[in-house]
């Protein structure tokens, strides 16, 4: 079971009335370029996963409050193959006992009958949205991104082939939308956030979307995955 060291700064959901929509902005990237539209297209896509190029990820590892033992998790980046790529997201139940509410891919913890890390995400994705895995064509992975929850997650990216037919799991996700992967590769969209708590400064990125009229806020391990796929695509321009 995690426990929380007493040397170790808390996580941010045990500050009485955090709220990281409210923690003042103190930089967007808007001096950075977008990912052009060519770029994001399913073939240029699977074209990047096959080129090995220089690139370094810009966030690899949060900042940690738990004495847990490491363990590997997957999540899934779907980009579901439409005439604008999209990406499909949830917000996870806040039923749950870690990171309820928030923005997140689907996934969650390697189990020991997971044949690989791209199996673990497609089981995952299956369980909590209903995502069918024959819809899913993987094209590769990102470097791991390590949560202060002490989970090494491996992004796996599949092109997903349009119709849904999404069954939610209400245990543990509350809702499923798509954003545009042009807005989520664009860093004037990136913003930049500080927060210090127990003598501990951290920072963490958020990517706001307003969907119908209702805000998705993306942040955190969510958004810093989403960094890197940035970075990784920035390298071929």
């Amino acid at each position: 079971m995690s426990q929380v060291n007493v040397n170790l700064p808390a996580p941010l959901s045990r500050i009485p009335q955090f709220d990281a929509r409210k923690v003042p902005v103190v930089a967007v990237d808007d001096g950075l370029p977008a990912i052009p539209a060519a770029a994001l297209t399913p073939e240029a896509l699977r074209r990047r996963f096959t080129r090995d190029l220089s690139w370094t990820p810009e966030i690899r590892r949060e900042t940690q409050f738990t004495q847990a033992e490491a363990a590997p998790a997957a999540v899934l980046v779907p980009i579901v193959m439409r005439p604008q790529p999209m990406v499909l997201l949830t917000q996870r139940s806040t039923k749950l006992s870690k990171h309820s509410g928030q923005v997140a891919f689907p996934g969650g913890r390697v189990d020991p009958g997971d044949a690989s890390i791209e199996d673990a995400a497609l089981r995952e994705a299956l369980e909590e949205v209903g995502l069918d895995p024959a819809r899913v064509e993987v094209i590769g992975a990102l470097p791991s991104y390590t949560t202060g929850t002490a989970f090494v997650v491996t992004p796996v990216v599949g092109l997903v082939k349009p119709p849904l037919d999404l069954r939610i799991n209400p245990q543990e996700v509350d809702v499923a939308f798509e954003v545009p992967l042009a807005f989520l590769m664009n860093p004037a969209n990136h913003r930049h956030h500080e927060y210090v708590a127990d003598g501990v400064r951290r920072s963490w990125l958020s990517m706001p979307y307003m969907d119908d009229g209702h805000e998705r806020f993306v942040w955190g391990a969510t958004a810093g995955m989403l960094r890197n796929l940035y970075r990784f695509l920035s390298a071929e321009q």
